[in-house]
């Protein structure tokens, strides 16, 4: 179960449910991997509208990380989401959003339900 007043968010991704946080030392992976001077620069990088799918994965997997699994980047590359690209675009969105202080209530809509399953 995630909680959102500690910048975590719940995704699924492969059918299961995933707890991501942007913790300090995913935070000091993502900086590294982003090749950013400082957390500033990162945020530069991340809001200007030029987003890489690579990015959404470093994103994805550091999230991961930071929420406690053990799981590298190949893995993560291989990882399915119910609505495509948007969906990879939008947990990586709303893990930003709970890391750098969004309303925790929007956190919950990660993974909306589908309308089957509505």
């Amino acid at each position: 179960m995630s909680n959102p007043y500690r910048g975590e968010i719940e995704a699924i991704l492969d059918g299961q449910a995933y707890k991501l946080c942007l913790t300090l030392g995913a935070l000091a992976e993502l900086e590294q991997r982003l090749e950013a001077n400082d957390l500033v620069a990162m945020a530069e990088r991340l809001s200007d509208n030029r987003i890489s799918a690579r990015d959404i994965l470093l994103l994805i997997g550091c999230g991961l990380r930071g929420g406690g699994h053990n799981i590298d980047d190949a893995k993560v590359a291989n990882m399915k989401v119910s609505d495509g690209f948007a969906g990879y675009v939008r947990i990586a969105a709303l893990l930003l959003a709970a890391t750098f202080g969004d309303e925790p209530e929007a956190r919950d809509l990660a993974n909306p339900p589908t309308p089957q399953d509505a």
